[in-house]
């Protein structure tokens, strides 16, 4: 990690922020983050940097939508994540998915990468909203009394 960190810096140093290789090394930066469980160190690097390959590179570039993609991984990767930050992690697979199966086919690996995560964050989103409304039951079933 602290290896991607350098280069990072260095190409940010030597190209700028906006040149295409500085993207690349944030990228693979903010993978290297969420891989070692550094997902709000990733999420705030991706905030940085998102903006710039949006503007720079275009939205369905290859790096953008990886970016794109990592940080919904942070979103949900995350133990403290909520239920809004699985909702915003699965309407960004959902819209990297469309925007890649058009530019790229969907034999692509991010087109797949990205269908395989986007099922796995709709599986936990609902499974977290089923326990969400079980917890809220059984709170009002202890509100109220047994004899109501």
């Amino acid at each position: 990690m602290c290896v991607r960190r350098d280069v990072y810096s260095g190409r940010r140093r030597l190209d700028g922020e906006e040149h295409e290789e500085s993207l690349r090394a944030a990228n693979n930066y903010a993978a290297s983050l969420k891989d070692q469980d550094s997902f709000e160190e990733a999420r705030l690097l991706l905030r940085k940097t998102l903006p710039v390959a949006r503007r720079v590179l275009g939205e369905s570039n290859r790096i953008t939508l990886t970016m794109r993609k990592i940080y919904a991984e942070a979103l949900y990767d995350d133990d403290s994540s909520t239920p809004d930050d699985f909702r915003e992690a699965v309407a960004t697979l959902e819209e990297i998915e469309r925007t890649a199966r058009r530019v790229m086919g969907g034999a692509h690996p991010l087109t797949g990468g990205t269908e395989r995560e986007l099922r796995y964050a709709q599986t936990v989103l609902s499974a977290r909203e089923v326990d969400d409304v079980i917890s809220v039951c059984e709170g009002v079933a202890a509100m109220t009394p047994w004899y109501a």
